[in-house]
């Protein structure tokens, strides 16, 4: 399988991003950064691109591929509804229209986050702007389409978050983390990254994955 990634820069992109470069079925990554991420693996390749709205310019470079696995996003503090849309739906939107042009049979896998609104009516903003962009990429007509919805994610293999606060939280929750990967309710960016790829392998019957399916998802094998 030869893999598309965005948002390899972020905390759960940089654990799928490893995954794939482990995992003997994948044989060819394309990481889409928008400044270089400077890691160097035999099947690696890197594109930057600064505004993803305008992904037609590397068009070429994207044929050829099985699945995206689109990790990228923003979080919502501090922006307005028109301005999160934006970032959020319109570049998804943009990306994946590219991406079906090229090839329908591939499969779009999207992170958004636990508490996603569908219906994208409820009370809170982000929610409702997530569930409009997984409803958009569920009807967009790939040949599957996978909403990822982590709750609390624990960071593994040296990872950090953009975030600092989330940083610091993790500093003073590590002692926790081996009582904490007991649960099924919390996941970690190995198990994120090792769903992604059985999602190509074994595709889930439900196509919105919290925690608990996506921890699943990542011990199957057939």
């Amino acid at each position: 399988m030869k893999v598309i990634i965005t948002g390899a820069t972020g905390m759960v992109g940089r654990g799928v991003l490893y995954e794939c470069l482990e995992d003997n079925r994948i044989e060819k990554v394309l990481m889409i950064n928008r400044s270089s991420l400077d890691i160097n693996h035999p099947k690696l390749e890197e594109a930057l691109l600064k505004d993803f709205t305008e992904v037609e310019v590397i068009k070429d470079r994207l044929l050829g591929y099985d699945a995206c696995f689109y990790c990228m996003g923003i979080s919502a503090v501090g922006l307005s509804e028109e301005e999160y849309t934006k970032i959020t739906y319109d570049t998804a939107n943009a990306f994946a229209k590219t991406l079906f042009d090229i090839n329908q049979e591939l499969i779009f896998n999207y992170v958004s986050g636990t508490g996603t609104d569908e219906t994208e009516k409820g009370n809170s903003m982000w929610a409702r702007v997530k569930g409009k962009t997984e409803n958009m990429l569920l009807k967009k007509g790939f040949k599957d389409a996978i909403m990822f919805r982590p709750g609390f994610i624990i960071p593994e293999k040296g990872i950090k978050s953009k975030t600092n606060w989330y940083n610091a939280f993790y500093v003073i929750t590590r002692p926790l983390f081996p009582l904490m990967k007991k649960s099924k309710q919390i996941t970690t960016t190995t198990n994120i990254g090792k769903a992604m790829i059985n999602s190509l392998f074994f595709p889930p019957k439900l196509k919105h994955l919290e925690n608990r399916m996506i921890n699943n998802l990542s011990q199957e094998n057939g």
